[in-house]
């Protein structure tokens, strides 16, 4: 009875999800009937913590001890997703929305770059979609007028960072925006679809582009003149609550500010005495800021060209999918590609990130690597390949697509649970230590300049928006502990003021997931079987950090049984 009633709940939760955030559906290949992308007006935000108000007390009724492994996983993921619904709007985050660097107008490209046309009747409803874009950035503006009115006020900083991506955004032809591309790879296979991609044209230029135009001007003039010379997203009415929300929601643990920052500076200092060893290795003993000195002043640490960068990556990603099958049982059927960040938008991104593959298969997953080589030398590219590509984010949502087995608000749900993700993707790079990628002192330099950009973010986030500190201060402290280059490093910090909590979410993952194995390889000893072990984590989706140690817990505790 319990099992049944779960499995309806969660039934009718997706359902819920589908016609209440369409970019998920659209995403998921389970488009509703309505032609809308976003519904992100308050009142779409009210409508929702009411459903979940009700559907959690369904829910309290529900016992879990009479549940499988499973099950119990889905019901406390029921729990956390129908309270993050009511606690959004309770703490005013629902008026507060991100701005940069995943506003609305980038999930908006987001969902074009995925978007893939294979007849007349898709390229037709492509555009009825499109042509919802205007009323989509209007509910934005909406929400972010009804914040401004409850005395919510953005950065300086983050308004002129989200002004100067929208219009980055635009300064391309409309031929060459994101927006036209689905429409023009199939204009030429018969005259209806170069019809409708001429209409596309059109519709982009009359009336997507004015849109765009107006919200950047919103946010400049509307929102911009009452901009705060101030970061802390805690120096806002109610910032407090509103910070402790994003924490909880990021890392999916109950963790104090305080404590995360510490933690992040005990990190620090693990990682540093781990590349003294390497700049010993690397001809620098005892030097670590000489090594790292070195290590950015070297000319052959960068490519010479934005193409040169990516076909080294694509190279190195096929290197790295050749050794998959020593280390994993099961791998997706969606393959993935590498493509350059667009020049206009390099600079502010970071050097590298993941675009899943659609789950109904109609594309690829993307790797996105800069167009500016000096954000992402050579001694990166191992760890971010790991990270980004396979076996990281790209393999591992891929493979939760095809996870049949658990409810559709899990499989795809998964960018809800940043701690999960990131922390996989984090244990990968990891993991190329096993694959035997760090073959050279400035690679393994590399890896570990990776853990540590996740360590001192645990410091900076927590610093800017719990301790008061300036950006000046966080940049120092990022300069002190890390080669990266100081363009990466600035646009770090800025996302880290735009974005509140988002980042804690990388090492606290990274930590459970090594914390799950070495609890693995302590209990099974010379019985540990990788490949079971990386299948098991696989077969978990994505989850809470506990619900994933309650899971693995049982798969290892039935492993040494056996």
């Amino acid at each position: 009875m319990c099992k049944a009633k779960i499995g309806e709940l969660a039934e009718r939760y997706w359902a819920f999800q589908r016609e209440e955030f369409p970019l998920m559906a659209i995403q998921a290949g389970q488009p509703g009937d309505a032609d809308t992308l976003m519904r992100e007006a308050p009142a779409d935000h009210e409508r929702r913590a009411a459903w979940a108000a009700v559907a959690v007390k369904e829910l309290a009724s529900i016992d879990p001890r009479g549940l499988d492994t499973q099950d119990r996983a889905t019901h406390a993921l029921l729990r956390r997703e129908f309270t993050a619904l009511c606690d959004m709007v309770a703490c005013g985050a629902h008026l507060r929305p991100s701005l940069y660097p995943l506003g609305p107008d980038f999930m908006l490209i987001y969902w074009a770059n995925i978007t893939a046309l294979a007849n007349v009747p898709d390229a037709r409803r492509y555009l009825a979609r499109l042509a919802t874009v205007p009323a989509a950035m209007a509910d934005a503006r909406a929400s972010l007028l009804a914040g401004r009115d409850r005395g919510y006020r953005y950065p300086r900083l983050v308004i002129d960072r989200a002004v100067a991506q929208v219009r980055g955004t635009l300064a391309v032809p409309v031929r060459s925006h994101p927006f036209a591309q689905p429409l023009l790879r199939v204009a030429g296979r018969s005259p209806a679809l170069a019809d409708l991609a001429e209409q596309g044209l059109a519709l982009i230029t009359d009336q997507l582009y004015p849109a765009l135009h107006a919200y950047a001007n919103f946010l400049e003039r509307t929102l911009g003149a009452a901009a705060r010379d101030s970061l802390a997203c805690t120096d806002d009415p109610d910032g407090d609550a509103f910070y402790r929300y994003l924490v909880g929601q990021s890392t999916t643990l109950d963790m104090s500010p305080g404590d995360i920052h510490a933690l992040g500076l005990a990190e620090v200092d693990r990682i540093s005495a781990q590349m003294l060893a390497t700049a010993a290795a690397g001809g620098y003993p005892g030097d670590l800021p000489g090594w790292r000195e070195s290590l950015q002043a070297d000319p052959a640490q960068y490519a010479p060209t934005a193409a040169i960068l990516r076909g080294e990556i694509e190279i190195l990603s096929k290197r790295i999918d050749a050794r998959i099958p020593e280390f994993f049982g099961r791998v997706p059927r969606a393959t993935y590609g590498v493509q350059s960040i667009p020049e206009a938008i390099a600079e502010k991104m970071p050097p590298a990130y993941a675009q899943p593959n659609p789950a109904d298969g109609t594309a690829a997953g993307v790797h996105w690597v800069s167009s500016v080589p000096g954000k992402l030398p050579r001694y990166m590219h191992v760890p971010l390949a790991l990270h980004e590509a396979w076996p990281g984010h790209l393999m591992h949502l891929a493979l939760i697509q095809e996870m049949e087995h658990l409810p559709a608000f899990r499989r795809f749900g998964a960018l809800r649970y940043t701690a999960c993700l990131e922390g996989w993707a984090l244990y990968c790079e990891r993991l190329g230590e096993d694959m035997g990628f760090y073959d050279a002192p400035a690679k393994l330099y590399g890896r570990l300049e990776m853990e540590m950009w996740r360590a001192v973010r645990l410091v900076v986030d927590t610093g800017l928006h719990h301790m008061g500190w300036t950006r000046d201060r966080a940049l120092a402290f990022f300069g002190k502990h890390m080669a990266m280059p100081a363009s990466t490093m600035e646009a770090e910090v800025d996302r880290y003021i735009a974005l509140p909590a988002q980042a804690l979410a990388y090492q606290l993952g990274n930590l459970k997931f090594k914390d799950v194995r070495r609890r693995a390889e302590a209990a099974l000893g010379d019985d540990f079987p990788i490949r079971d072990f990386h299948d098991a984590l696989m077969a978990a989706g994505p989850v809470t950090l506990q619900v994933l140690d309650d899971l693995m817990a049982d798969w290892t505790a039935r492993r040494a049984a056996a």
